[in-house]
């Protein structure tokens, strides 16, 4: 159809038409993404035959995403994808010229493997490939070596190189070897397994390492621990004590009024992958439930977590209800609005045992092995009310600059309503969208807070071009792009959402919400707080109450709430 109207009607010359189709990565490991290079060369054909005349153009680089950070794969990929499309029609490339390697000189082995991926020539394509891969170092395709020089070590230090770099093909062989010298299975996940993961915190700490990457350690050091178990269950048979499964029950969860979860998920992950034993009560947990759990179980930790303001006074009410009933295991706190600061001031001072506030997911482990060790502990818990201290006196000498209420409403934020477009909505009450297209939601996706999620602190896209943080960034990418093809694909989750408009106007500072147009009747009042801290450069102090029309004002206003979740199937899937 464009090709007709540029050159029957508009007359455009068809020499001068470019079209530009998709290529898109294959070797993702989604069956679906397999023909991505067929479907390339197939569609270039028929453009070329519908389409007399017109030049095609394509990103070439996109084919070998799969394979950042190995020049010597994508050069093979885009020299033999290329070889490929130039013969179906391919005109002009998107490509760097750097990574190009001459289509002769790609050694047979691995432009076999390369050429059985682009061109879907076998199912097991992509994992030929992705096993060559592993055995092809440097910057060129002159330079390949194996590099498994590391293999050559003794076997705590291969078992510690593993844990850091995330390797897990050789580890249940060097686990069994390791076993084999040490009296009790429990001593390999307590010697070079915890080394190693210690090493990963300290390269987190630094900036070196990053959370997606510390989630692939711990991955590592759960097949490693799965595979010691069914020998620590035999152990356990034989002890008189019977615990040795497990070193630690630690109690997770996500305090009353909060719905988030990912960060203390995080956490289970990793503190499940060192051995601990994890009770994870999930989200909106009320603190009768976490402290009856954690008696029951007998739990040597409780860890909080939450996102939202409200948390942090419901975190303060299990501190106090820890100390009514007379706990004394250690508590810890995180999430995105806690702080150590916040932990100091109001926490702590609640509790009469340990209260640490953890910043990371990757430091979880060596705070709690510190809180559990009896050797460690008392140190660790000196130097940690040491650092409270500190912030409790830091914050006592803040300088803030407080008005009172009164000042506050004077100077509130005004507004000349007589003059002001406000727009009348299509209906009044609520409406309620079923089931949302999940593929249409996908669009309008802000990445930038999943990354700072993943602690990959960035604004999406800039972040992928970042020195540091690029090459995490884009494998974390990749495996949300996948992870979400799977989702839209199989239909997994329900994305619904009601919204509505009422009739609504502001009394100083409550909203006043009205039933209908004729505003007679009251449906309910939202009272609004207002900014009582001066800051500089703004000489007015606001409240949401601010943002809708007073009732004197003789102006129709009107709010529009909403409230969605994506989230409907999640707990079914979890649960499966």
């Amino acid at each position: 159809r464009a090709y007709d109207l540029l050159t029957e009607q508009v007359g455009f010359p068809a020499a001068d038409i470019i079209f530009d189709p998709n290529i898109l990565t294959v070797a993702t490991g989604i069956a679906e993404h397999d023909n991505y290079g067929v479907n390339f060369i197939e569609a270039t054909q028929q453009i070329k035959a519908l389409c007399p005349g017109v030049k095609i153009s394509g990103g070439v680089s996109n084919i070998s995403f799969s394979f950042r950070g190995n020049d010597v794969v994508r050069e093979a990929l885009h020299s033999a994808f290329l070889f490929h499309a130039i013969q179906a029609g391919l005109d002009m490339g998107i490509v760097n010229a750097g990574q190009l390697e001459i289509y002769e000189q790609i050694p047979p082995d691995l432009l076999e493997c390369v050429e059985d991926v682009l061109l879907n020539r076998r199912s097991d394509a992509t994992d030929r490939l992705l096993d060559l891969a592993e055995s092809y170092k440097g910057q060129g395709t002159r330079e390949l070596k194996e590099d498994l020089s590391w293999r050559e070590q003794e076997v705590a230090a291969r078992l510690s190189h593993a844990m850091v770099k995330g390797i897990d093909a050789f580890i249940e062989e060097d686990v069994e070897e390791f076993r084999q010298t040490v009296d009790r299975a429990l001593l390999v996940i307590e010697g070079p397994l915890m080394a190693g993961m210690s090493t990963v915190g300290d390269l987190f700490g630094a900036g070196q390492m990053f959370l997606p990457q510390v989630v692939k350690s711990a991955r590592v050091m759960k097949k490693a621990v799965n595979y010691l178990l069914p020998f620590m269950e035999e152990e356990k048979l034989d002890s008189e004590d019977g615990d040795v499964s497990h070193r630690a029950t630690i109690l997770l969860a996500t305090v009353k009024g909060d719905v988030h979860d990912i960060g203390k998920n995080i956490v289970g992950v990793v503190l499940g992958c060192n051995n601990y034993r994890i009770i994870d009560l999930g989200v909106m947990v009320s603190s009768e439930q976490i402290l009856k759990t954690a008696q029951e179980e007998n739990v040597d930790i409780v860890g909080l977590s939450g996102l939202i303001t409200p948390s942090l006074d419901e975190m303060v009410h299990v501190a106090k209800e820890m100390k009514r009933l007379q706990f004394t295991v250690p508590l810890l706190i995180g999430g995105a609005t806690t702080s150590a600061r916040h932990t100091a001031v109001r926490i702590a001072p609640e509790y009469d045992n340990p209260v640490v506030h953890v910043l990371d997911a990757s430091r979880s482990v060596g705070v709690v092995d510190k809180l559990l060790n009896p050797e460690l502990r008392g140190g660790y818990q000196q130097s940690n009310l040491e650092k409270q201290a500190e912030l409790v006196a830091s914050f006592e000498t803040r300088q803030l600059k407080l008005v009172s209420y009164e000042e506050a409403y004077d100077n509130r934020l005004t507004t000349d309503w007589s003059e002001l477009d406000i727009a009348t909505p299509e209906f009044i009450g609520n409406r309620t969208i079923e089931s949302q297209s999940l593929d249409t939601l996908r669009d309008f996706i802000d990445w930038t807070p999943f990354f700072m999620t993943w602690q990959l602190k960035g604004k999406y896209p800039r972040i992928f071009q970042h020195e540091t943080l690029g090459p995490p960034a884009r494998e974390l990418f990749e495996h949300a792009q996948q992870l979400l093809d799977d989702i839209i694909s199989q239909q997994l989750f329900r994305a619904t959402a009601v919204y509505g408009f009422w009739p609504a106007a502001s009394v100083a500072d409550d909203i006043i919400v009205y039933t209908d147009e004729s505003r007679s009747e009251q449906k309910t009042i939202f009272h609004a707080l207002r900014q009582q801290t001066r800051r500089k450069g703004q000489d007015y102090f606001r409240s949401l109450a601010d943002y809708v029309a007073p009732r004197d004002s003789n102006r129709s206003d009107y709010i529009g709430p909403f409230a969605l979740t994506t989230g409907i199937g999640v707990a079914e899937l979890v649960a499966a």
